[in-house]
């Protein structure tokens, strides 16, 4: 199966946050980026399933630093047959991460499913606005944090004892910035008409028309 060429530049879809597009700035695209975003990808869950409810202190963050493998080929083009692939692999590993360590660490249910569905919306805004063409903005992208830095925040609540704390308050944070960022830019994208309705003086379709 090839990858469908009408759609965003994948490398817009993988969400990637500050680390993770730095480390893959020190190679410049010359690495593929399916290959390293598999290694990291099973690395994460082997540890998860090995570690499920004994991860603790610095080996939380075990789980996201495999994960960040994939940020050497942040800045590939992704034009291969199957780098398609790579956006849902690691929405899939950080889905996992958050669902794993909270369950894991006895954080309350609502508080994980709260912080995960917003994750979920935010990633299909991304996918909805890459059909579209309104996308938002590089500074909002990164404000979003990017799938590292999520995971990078979450270990460290978890690491300062604060995780049921963290998990709200970045769930908090995402649906404050997501509300805000979705309202300004999907206001301003222009509204298509169909070619050849009439039109009144203010530029609007006639009604009368109708």
């Amino acid at each position: 199966m090839v990858a469908p060429r009408n759609c965003a530049d994948l490398r817009f879809l993988r969400d990637d946050g500050h680390l993770s597009s730095g480390i893959g700035t020190l190679v410049q695209g010359a690495l593929p980026p399916l290959l390293p975003v598999l290694a990291g990808s099973l690395v994460l869950a082997a540890l998860l399933v090995a570690g499920l409810g004994d991860l603790a202190g610095a080996t939380l963050f075990a789980p996201a630093a495999a994960l960040l493998l994939s940020g050497v080929a942040s800045g590939h083009p992704h034009d291969g047959r199957f780098d398609w692939l790579v956006p849902p692999l690691l929405r899939a590993a950080e889905y996992l991460y958050l669902f794993a360590l909270g369950y894991g660490a006895g954080v309350p249910g609502p508080l994980v499913f709260a912080l995960m569905t917003v994750v979920v919306v935010h990633h299909g805004s991304a996918v909805r606005r890459a059909t579209c063409g309104v996308r938002p903005s590089r500074r909002t992208m990164r404000a979003m944090l990017g799938w590292d830095g999520r995971m990078l925040l979450i270990a460290m609540g978890g690491v300062l004892g604060w995780l049921p704390f963290t998990y709200g308050l970045l769930a908090g944070y995402l649906v404050v910035l997501l509300v805000w960022e979705s309202a300004t830019s999907w206001l301003d994208a222009p509204v298509p008409t169909e070619a050849g309705e009439p039109r009144n003086e203010a530029g609007g379709i006639d009604a009368s028309a109708i």
